[in-house]
């Protein structure tokens, strides 16, 4: 085994993606430029870029993974992944953009005129934030470690390092031309691989699947909810609800809608991205059933995460597997570069807006100055994470951001734009609510501290009950309050459903 393709991927990837942010610089000025791309993004090249920064580790090395280890259950983490976007077309995206807002706290200020809420709003992103780049970070201490035998701390040294260069030069603008290209890269990255793969496969007389993984029977691995019983039943539905609705709630995803010139545009952005997404999901589920005849040996040693940068040798010894792995190894290293990119932006913005450009011993930073601030935050901390708890699943840990998210951001997203009888009050008592319980069920996951049997299932998948909680604490706190609807509410509803081509008050 030779480590030359993966170290020669690593750096194509990252002088890539060094060279096409600087090329962005050129157009990169103003603080608009900084946070939304001056809201002049087409649908097209938004879709790309979208896809580049949201296919994250997860969706390149973690679904893989679980397949491998757990069967065709684990399916609904891409079903639910792309899913979300059509929840988010149908409800969110045009009346987001017609809110005007450059980030999610931006939207609750102006619905609820309160500051209160969008302190809430602001905690929350910056911890889905986190929540979400530390497997970004984590996936990359991974990947080079199987790539190029590194230690496990280069990755998100080196991932933070280009992360940081981009955002702070180029901001919003730059990177929109660096996470399509990275969307591209990451296709065909996992196509040309998968090809050959399958060719191989067929040569091979197509053999079956191992007898046993994870103590399923061999038949039961490609046939969902095979396992039955209640548990698993609950599992699998939370699993839906937190991804379907999830999606919308995740600051890096909905700060690209801002970027679109209107609400059509932002609805088109969605179609196409639902499409882009769709064409990616079909490759991974491959690796893991290929994984199920060739590498049952990294299930059993708590390797699944690495299946798709493991895979093309263990199939194609030679020179071709060693090409064939350099190839994904540049694919997964633009999923940790685009996803962290986009997050580090979202956090970056709320933090310059609420944190690092308040005034500080009487002095307010200048807005360009206050994001770049907010970037060094939102890359040192996850990189510190990841080097401190390095061996959390990556699907995993991405899974439970989306249920944080679906738990806080979904039900004050979809109240918020569809129901004028939403209060500050009930805002943030759902926010609580949803934050706190998803929050304890995370903490309790990540340090193993959850007891064993249905609080243990109650944890790691709290989506199917806090999110309910969150969206009837709303709904009863605002109907208590109901007194408080803020004057504007109906106001700011008009702006939200009206075509931009009809609201002639429009800024």
């Amino acid at each position: 085994m030779t480590s030359v393709p993966g170290i020669v991927a690593v750096v194509v990837v990252a002088l890539a993606t060094l060279a096409i942010g600087t090329w962005g610089l050129r157009v990169s000025r103003t603080t608009s430029d900084f946070l939304v791309a001056s809201r002049s993004v087409g649908p097209r090249l938004n879709a790309s870029a979208i896809g580049g920064e949201y296919l994250s580790a997860a969706s390149f090395l973690g679904v893989a993974g679980l397949v491998l280890t757990f069967g065709a259950d684990m399916l609904w983490y891409p079903i639910g992944w792309t899913a979300g976007y059509l929840v988010l077309l149908v409800l969110v995206a045009a009346p987001l953009r017609r809110s005007g807002a450059y980030t999610l706290p931006d939207f609750a200020e102006a619905r609820f005129g309160s500051r209160h809420v969008r302190s809430v709003c602001s905690v929350l992103v910056v911890a889905i934030g986190l929540l979400y780049l530390y497997p970004q970070f984590q996936g990359a201490g991974l990947t080079l470690r199987s790539a190029v035998g590194a230690p496990t701390w280069v990755g998100p040294v080196i991932v933070g390092a280009v992360v940081l260069a981009n955002v702070t030069s180029g901001g919003m603008r730059s990177i929109t031309f660096v996470q399509a290209f990275q969307y591209w890269l990451k296709l065909w990255a996992l196509l040309l691989p998968a090809a050959v793969l399958v060719a191989v496969w067929f040569s091979d007389g197509r053999p079956g699947a191992a007898s046993s993984l994870a103590g399923a029977p061999v038949g039961d691995w490609s046939a969902p909810l095979a396992s039955g019983g209640g548990q698993g039943l609950y599992v699998t539905y939370s699993l839906i609800v937190a991804t379907f609705l999830g999606t919308m709630g995740l600051p890096h995803v909905v700060v690209r809608f801002y970027t679109n010139p209107d609400g059509r545009a932002a609805r088109r952005t969605t179609l196409v991205v639902l499409a882009l997404l769709g064409l990616f999901y079909l490759l991974p589920p491959v690796y893991g059933a290929l994984g199920r005849a060739y590498a049952a040996e990294l299930a059993a040693a708590g390797r699944s995460d690495v299946l798709v940068l493991e895979l093309p040798r263990l199939m194609v010894p030679g020179l071709l597997g060693d090409a064939l792995t350099g190839l994904v190894t540049a694919g997964a290293f633009a999923a940790f570069l685009s996803t962290s990119s986009g997050l580090c932006i979202a956090v970056a913005g709320v933090l310059s807006q609420d944190v690092t450009g308040r005034p500080w011993r009487g002095r307010r930073l200048a807005g360009v100055t206050a994001f770049r601030l907010g970037a060094v935050v939102a890359v040192v901390v996850p990189t510190l994470m990841a080097l401190a708890a390095p061996h959390v699943g990556v699907a995993r840990a991405v899974g439970l951001a989306f249920a944080v998210a679906a738990s806080t951001f979904c039900p004050l997203l979809l109240l918020g734009i569809w129901w004028r009888g939403l209060t500050a009050a009930g805002a943030v008592a759902g926010l609580a609510v949803g934050g706190l319980g998803s929050g304890a069920a995370v903490l309790a996951t990540l340090t193993a501290a959850a007891p064993a049997g249905w609080p243990s299932v109650l944890l790691e998948q709290p989506a199917a009950w806090s999110v309910p909680l969150a969206f009837a604490t709303m709904v009863g706190v605002s109907l208590a309050t109901r007194s408080r609807v803020p004057a504007h509410a109906g106001r700011f509803m008009v702006r939200l459903h009206t075509p931009e081509a009809l609201d002639l008050d429009r800024g």
